[in-house]
């Protein structure tokens, strides 16, 4: 299992716009129409993924648990689907399903966002507070497939609290590790 680490795009960034179809209701999206009054989050995923796969279970969770206090949450696809099949727009609506995703499962056909982004593997988390503003990028916690660490989302939970409960932030964030983006 190949590993990449994320980019690190520079705090302070603006979140980049888009405009993307959910895969989960066909309805066109923009960072405008997904954020939340507090901040949002923008995670990079895909189908295949173990590491995706590993994480999912605390995505989840962390959505449920922080959409309701402020914070919109959206997933975004960008994988090549003719190399990658399995991570088609039909697929993505039907992985959603069966993880019961609930927040906008967004494809990225054009590789455009993910490149804005700067974006590199997924997971790939991207904390924007309310002005729009990069507050947090890195890892969901220490936990990765076979490592025997558990999920505990601990280190994305940690800033997702200090940016609704304004705290310091810690400026210490270490990346995320998951597969490659699949680039055309």
């Amino acid at each position: 299992m190949a590993q990449t680490s994320s980019n690190m795009l520079p705090l302070g960034t603006i979140a980049p716009n888009f405009k993307l179809k959910d895969t989960n209701s066909n309805n066109v999206y923009s960072f405008e129409d997904v954020k939340g009054s507090k901040g949002t989050l923008v995670i990079f995923i895909c189908n295949h993924c173990p590491f995706v796969h590993h994480a999912l279970p605390e995505i989840i969770m962390i959505a449920n648990d922080y959409r309701v206090q402020g914070i919109g949450v959206i997933a975004i696809s960008s994988n090549d689907v003719k190399k990658y099949p399995q991570d088609s727009p039909e697929m993505m609506t039907e992985f959603a399903f069966q993880n019961k995703i609930d927040f906008p499962y967004l494809f990225d056909e054009s590789q455009e966002v993910a490149k804005a982004y700067d974006a590199a593997c997924t997971p790939d988390f991207y904390l924007f507070d309310n002005l729009d503003r990069l507050f947090y990028r890195g890892q969901l916690d220490d936990s990765r497939p076979n490592n025997g660490i558990p999920l505990s989302g601990s280190d994305l939970r940690s800033a997702i609290d200090t940016l609704i409960y304004n705290r310091s932030l810690n400026e210490t964030q270490k990346p995320s590790i998951g597969c490659s983006i699949k680039w055309k």
